[in-house]
């Protein structure tokens, strides 16, 4: 695309050659000079005197003697829409391939694509333009919305519920079996059935080898617009609220909840029967244990408040030398006591 054009479908200002072409995007370290980048954060514009590219969206205008700029209120969102312009994912064809085994009372949307070797259950409802890859394997009574994608070996259960514009990346499993039993008196486990359901609403995307339980009673929910990392576990009878981020390898027990906007980086353990309120932040490797205010942002296991945790973990290295110098203290006020 010429830059000129490439800025009227991004709606950003142009400081630059217009007839520029473009030919894709990278990032600043990888970019030649048909390819565009971008700066979203300011501590890393010492790079841009180094890069290749041929333009930039940034913020404000940089000096540069090749380098054009386009102005953008938000640059990483902005680059995000360009990639989405230059890459042309492979497209299915609708249709049902000859060895998807689809039950007759199945319902099955205009303009959908059922892969090869798709297994489809009796009274399932597909809505419009979905696509399954091979391998999907959907069981008795789950609806599903318009606009669905599922890539191979993807496995919803029985009964569950799938809103509009929801992408579900390999492997994923909605609606398998929460982890429920009780000990019996002679030490052996009971299985719990899971009589419940999952749902995942609107815009969900859940990414490869992510598994989302159904409820013991009740329902699991996955809320408008939440997208959950690969390899995440999403325990029975929670709750994920809107808009939140759930990053790869963090583990949900189950009925914990998580309202709106909750960002939850990777590796965080949350002990369920818990509540963690709008807007919390909590970082890496954490581990929650109770529940987290609105807006609270937390670190450590166990977790507490970011700011009090970074002063503790800056200490924690000390430790041995305090020690050390506490003993000391500590003879010396025993001498002095002595004589």
């Amino acid at each position: 695309m010429k830059l000129s054009d490439l800025a009227q479908s991004l709606n950003c200002q142009l400081v630059g050659p217009a007839d520029r072409q473009i030919t894709g995007v990278a990032g600043m370290e990888q970019a030649g000079p048909q390819h565009l980048t971008f700066l979203a954060n300011p501590k890393y514009a010492h790079k841009v005197k180094d890069t290749h590219a041929g333009a930039i969206l940034t913020a404000k205008a940089i000096e540069h003697e090749t380098l054009a700029s386009l102005i953008s209120t938000n640059p990483y969102l902005d680059f995000a829409r360009a990639v989405a312009l230059f890459y042309q994912p492979p497209k299915t064809q609708p249709g049902i391939h000859p060895t998807a085994a689809i039950a007759p009372s199945a319902i099955i949307g205009d303009g959908c694509s059922v892969g090869a070797f798709c297994a489809i259950g009796e009274h399932v409802t597909i809505g419009r333009n979905a696509v399954l890859h091979p391998h999907v394997v959907i069981y008795d009574g789950v609806e599903i919305g318009d606009d669905f994608l599922a890539h191979s070996h993807v496995s919803i259960r029985e009964h569950c519920r799938i809103g509009h514009r929801v992408i579900l990346q390999n492997g994923v499993v909605v609606g398998g079996d929460g982890f429920g039993f009780a000990k019996q008196s002679d030490g052996r486990h009971f299985k719990i059935v899971q009589s419940g359901m999952t749902v995942i609403e609107d815009d969900v995307e859940l990414q490869t080898l992510t598994s989302v339980d159904r409820a013991t009673m009740g329902e699991t929910r996955v809320k408008r617009g939440a997208k959950v990392d690969s390899l995440v576990q999403i325990g029975h009878a929670c709750v994920v609220g809107e808009d939140n981020i759930i990053c790869a390898q963090t583990g949900l027990a189950g009925s914990s909840v998580l309202e709106r906007n909750v960002l939850l980086a990777g590796q965080v353990g949350v002990s369920g029967h818990l509540t963690i309120h709008a807007g919390a932040i909590i970082y890496a490797q954490s581990g929650i244990g109770g529940d987290v205010p609105a807006g609270g942002i937390v670190s450590g296991s166990p977790a507490f408040e970011r700011a009090a945790w970074l002063r503790a973990i800056t200490a924690f290295p000390k430790l041995p030398e305090l020690l050390r110098k506490v003993r000391e203290l500590k003879s010396r006020i025993e001498k002095l006591e002595e004589k």
